[in-house]
């Protein structure tokens, strides 16, 4: 399987997520510590095929086109894997999944699993930050019926209004927690027949197992949680493009790198 990995440095968080610039090159240089994932493939750092996006995050309107330009070219690729960066990115990203899916012949529907302690529904800016790139992409033609959040626990009032008045579809920690198994069948049900995108933000993860992000959230799942999670997901036949993001990889150092650690093990199950 042709798989490309594309490192984006980039960061829009209010200043909330200033660390997270280099965390593609620290997750994959843990990666190198990872011998075999759990699935006993065997993991070559060396034959990766990696590629970054150089970027200017004081310039956000070139920054956008930049990483919109370089994700629409990369799905070409049977799978692609951005490393964040923070959620801001993902506008981006996923507005040319969702561009690249209509240009295709037939046209391909598309959906999108957003893993997040947040909804990230804020009204947006111009330029969306971490925390209203998905209303912006909804906005921008999204269907927000192909649209499934899960773990958030934590939103304002604003976001609850627009998800249900956009009948945007929840798995909730309690219904994850009740019963992991069915939740995960869930998932592979709601993205069946479509070609996927996945958003997994770091936070989604308790701060126990995953300290090193810009929001923290009591109540998360754990690290084997998800890796149960993205093992089974990694199996979807049309996952065709994933995003890590919102690793703090600066403020990892003095975690013992705990957060880039459990990113390279994510990694991993997607190789």
């Amino acid at each position: 399987m042709a798989i490309q990995i594309i490192k984006i440095p980039g960061v829009n968080g209010l200043g909330k997520t200033k660390g997270c610039e280099n965390a593609g090159n620290s997750v994959i240089e843990e990666l190198k510590n990872i011998y075999t994932n759990e699935q006993e493939k065997v993991m070559d750092v060396g034959n990766l095929d990696l590629e970054e996006i150089h970027l200017n995050n004081n310039d956000l309107e070139e920054k956008g086109k930049l990483i919109y330009d370089n994700s629409f070219e990369a799905y070409d690729k049977e799978k692609v894997i951005f490393l964040g960066g923070d959620h801001s990115i993902s506008y981006s990203t996923t507005r040319a999944f969702l561009d690249y899916c209509q240009s295709q012949t037939p046209i391909r529907e598309s959906c999108l699993i957003v893993f997040d302690a947040h909804p990230d529904l804020m009204p947006p800016m111009k330029e969306p930050s971490h925390e209203e790139w998905l209303r912006k992409l909804i906005e921008d033609g999204f269907n927000p019926k192909n649209v499934l959040l899960v773990g958030i626990r934590n939103s304002d009032k604003k976001e609850l209004d627009f998800i249900k008045k956009k009948g945007i579809r929840i798995i909730s920690m309690d219904q994850m927690l009740m019963n992991l198994e069915d939740s995960c069948d869930i998932i592979m049900e709601f993205a069946s027949g479509k070609e996927l995108y996945l958003s997994l933000d770091i936070d989604v993860v308790d701060p126990a197992y995953a300290p090193s992000t810009g929001y923290l959230e009591a109540g998360g799942l754990s690290s084997r949680e998800i890796v149960y999670l993205v093992k089974r997901i990694s199996k979807i036949k049309t996952l065709r493009a994933l995003d890590i993001v919102e690793i703090n990889s600066e403020k990892d150092k003095l975690k013992e790198n705990i957060t880039v650690k459990l990113g390279a093990k994510i990694l991993s199950e997607f190789l």
